[in-house]
């Protein structure tokens, strides 16, 4: 099965988006990154997707998967395996 497309909206100075990208780099992910400071069009798009205002957010495919800690909860409880996979 074909992963899912990740894409995380992130900003240059935010640690937690500095952690998420690395645990996707870790697991061999392929993301998309957009990055809201650079793109501010983009902070529009980020806010109706996942009604949050801060980064980084985080989908696979079309789930919204919320921040840094709810990506590494995922991570730790297995799901975050399940969802790349596309399973």
């Amino acid at each position: 099965m074909t992963q899912p497309v990740v894409t995380l909206y992130s900003s240059d100075w935010c640690p937690y988006c500095q952690r998420a990208k690395s645990l996707l780099t870790q697991k061999n992910v392929v993301f998309s990154e957009i990055n809201i400071e650079e793109q501010p069009k983009f902070r529009e798009e980020m806010i109706a997707r996942s009604n949050r205002r801060t980064v980084p957010q985080i989908f696979i495919g079309d789930k919204h998967v919320g921040g840094c800690d709810d990506l590494f909860e995922l991570d730790r409880s297995g799901e975050l395996d399940r969802l790349i996979q596309g399973a």
